[in-house]
């Protein structure tokens, strides 16, 4: 279990990758259950991801409020948070995304299904879920504690959910697996796309699946992780 500092550090690290990877940009955001209290969650105040320091990183409970009572400003949509967190006990992190290149499946008909071996833990259903079924016509902004949980409950036990034309929240059971998650999703979906063009696809079964995630040669994303922090210009704070 990492201490608060080092998990603080690894959190503003997170947003800083994902900017670098362009998972991001003015919007997103990444949060890491608390280290110390399962029952809240960190998150930072409402900054573009690559400004993130770790001054600004809030604690929050499972109903959106800064449980030290902190007035800065915190991000609209930290609903999707803190209603993942209370949802799924097994998940320390998660990721809000706008990437474009995964949209389009979130507006048709077409399921997005991983091809690619980095991509193994979008799992081989990816749940889309459409705000309008359950609260008619709004922002598209998860904005209250019943948008949050109605979103968790279509994400139900996977790890990926897309969100009809807004983009999509990822879960990971460590930090370093949910943003790892959030890159390879847009990665995979324009492979995806383009395969299309050409003809038949074949995506990963369930079995290789597996073995990418849990077999003796899973994929270890620790080397991805360093990779990607000196991208982002963080070497100074691993």
């Amino acid at each position: 279990m990492p201490d608060l500092a080092s998990a603080i550090r690894d959190l503003v690290i997170a947003n800083r990758i994902l900017a670098r990877e362009n998972v991001v940009d003015a919007y997103g955001h990444v949060s890491i259950r608390h280290p110390l209290h399962p029952e809240r969650y960190l998150l930072s105040c409402s900054r573009s991801p690559e400004l993130v320091e770790r001054a600004d990183i809030v604690e929050f409970n499972f109903a959106g409020e800064a449980v030290d009572g902190d007035t800065r400003r915190p991000y609209l949509e930290r609903f999707i948070h803190g209603a993942i967190y209370e949802a799924r006990p097994e998940i320390n992190a998660v990721v809000h995304s706008h990437a474009d290149d995964v949209l389009p499946f979130s507006i048709t008909s077409t399921p997005i299904r991983p091809v690619i071996h980095n991509a193994s833990g979008l799992g081989l259903h990816v749940p889309v879920w459409d705000m309008r079924d359950a609260f008619g016509d709004t922002s598209l902004l998860v904005a209250t504690v019943d948008h949050g949980r109605d979103l968790a409950k279509a994400l139900g036990g996977a790890s990926v959910v897309l969100m009809r034309g807004h983009g999509f929240s990822a879960a990971g059971r460590t930090l370093l697996e949910a943003v790892g998650i959030s890159v390879y999703v847009p990665k995979n979906a324009r492979v995806l796309i383009s395969a299309m063009r050409l003809g038949e696809v074949k995506g990963l079964s369930a079995g290789e699946i597996d073995r990418i995630r849990h077999g003796p040669h899973a994929h270890d994303l620790r080397r991805a992780w360093e990779y990607w922090t000196r991208r982002a210009g963080c070497a100074d704070l691993l």
